[in-house]
């Protein structure tokens, strides 16, 4: 039968998605009644069907977990190989439902809350990058097109926030249109350029930098 999750093509609250991988195809059945295309369709419109006729597995490569205040799970952004992202949240079963969660927040809620200063990214894997330099940094997940809540702003208030942008036109945009909604809820604003080939800040610390070299341009505005 394989593996019973909850079907992602239509409102699953017990799992009838048996999910198998033979002979390294994956195969689905929906025993609610939903038809294999649908389901195909749905799984590819969260990214976690591979495009063309291979249907390989996709391979998860990373889990970026969303937790609220206390410290408890709420959702997990999933990264896999090849590259797409998906949205899961825990159905109080030990499975998960692949769907957007009712409550978005920030992610590493409750370190923002405890800091004085925070840095906004783009994703979470740059977070996390700042995270391992002794920074404490946050991001909303969906990347660059996902709106920007008022509740982040809630979040963010009082604080000194300083945006990196990737370096890219789309991410540059992103970070004004966040940079308008913070401003005037924040303690400070400030926007940090990166400059040169980087394409983001985990990049720019590849590059040979140190937190030294990010904390001295703070004040100046600009990566370099």
């Amino acid at each position: 039968m394989g593996d019973l999750v909850c079907c992602v093509a239509h409102d699953d609250s017990s799992p009838s998605l048996a999910v198998k991988d033979k002979d390294g195809k994956v195969l689905v059945h929906c025993h609610a009644g939903c038809s294999q295309r649908d389901v195909i369709e749905a799984l590819k419109s969260r990214g976690l069907w591979p495009s063309g006729e291979n249907n390989q597995r996709p391979v998860i490569v990373a889990e970026y977990s969303y937790t609220d205040e206390r410290g408890e799970l709420l959702y997990q952004i999933v990264r896999f190989q090849p590259k797409r992202f998906s949205q899961r949240y825990p159905d109080g079963h030990g499975n998960w439902i692949w769907k957007k969660h009712p409550r978005q927040v920030l992610y590493r809620l409750p370190e923002i809350l405890e800091a004085p200063i925070v840095f906004l990214v783009e994703g979470e894997k740059d977070v996390e990058t700042l995270r391992e330099y002794g920074f404490v940094a946050t991001t909303n997940a969906g990347g660059v097109n996902a709106p920007w809540l008022p509740s982040f702003t809630q979040t963010l208030a009082g604080r000194e926030v300083i945006i990196i942008p990737d370096n890219d036109a789309p991410g540059k945009l992103r970070a004004l249109r966040v940079a308008r909604q913070l401003l005037g809820n924040v303690g400070r604003l400030n926007i940090l350029e990166l400059e040169g080939s980087a394409k983001d800040i985990t990049d720019w610390f590849g590059q040979g930098h140190s937190e030294l070299d990010l904390i001295a341009q703070v004040e100046t505005g600009v990566c370099q």
